[in-house]
């Protein structure tokens, strides 16, 4: 199974391409992060993570998405701005009949670390670990991309009932740009 995992946001959408193996064993293939320029109009930077996305979805071709379901920041504009980017992501998974899995920040945490209230330290060192690495992944919003596919893949061989929010099944579609990082 190949995931796409996805940290979204405005200025940095931290993205990872984690592979699960037949015998449990993680591999991390790809990680980076799609950057937008602070001073293009939301319209142009959530058109450039649209596109980023679905250039990595056409390159790699993944079983699944797996995206950072919405948090409720302090700042409503914060939250209602990330729901715009998320809404991107979604549209280019669709467009591509990839099928979406949304998951908590709390279940990837605890998916990864094994407590939902695990710290971002935490989590980057169990990252290591389980997909043995020398360090965890950067920048951040990458280490989060490459948490949210990982969590995908370690439930993958747990049975799911697709609830309509948590697993779709979508349809087909076409590509753009961002900036991989390569693993370790």
């Amino acid at each position: 199974m190949l995931v796409l995992g996805i940290d979204p946001g405005t200025a940095s959408t931290g993205y990872g391409v984690v592979r699960g193996g037949d015998a449990g064993v993680a591999t991390l293939v790809e990680c980076g992060v799609i950057r937008t320029r602070p001073r293009d109009s939301l319209p142009s930077r959530l058109r450039e993570i649209h596109d980023g996305v679905a250039e990595l979805i056409e390159r790699h071709r993944p079983d699944a998405l797996s995206v950072e379901d919405v948090f409720y920041a302090r700042n409503v504009r914060t939250t209602v701005v990330l729901g715009h980017a998320r809404g991107v992501i979604l549209l280019a998974a669709e467009q591509r009949g990839i099928v979406v899995n949304e998951l908590a920040p709390a279940e990837i945490k605890k998916a990864v670390a094994g407590t939902g209230a695990a710290t971002k330290e935490q989590v980057q060192f169990m990252l290591t670990r389980l997909l043995r690495l020398k360090h965890a992944p950067q920048p951040s919003d990458a280490a989060d991309g490459v948490a949210a596919a990982l969590a995908c893949v370690m439930s993958a061989h747990v049975p799911r009932i697709a609830d309509g929010r948590r697993v779709r099944e979508p349809s087909r579609a076409a590509p753009a740009s961002h900036h991989p990082a390569r693993p370790a």
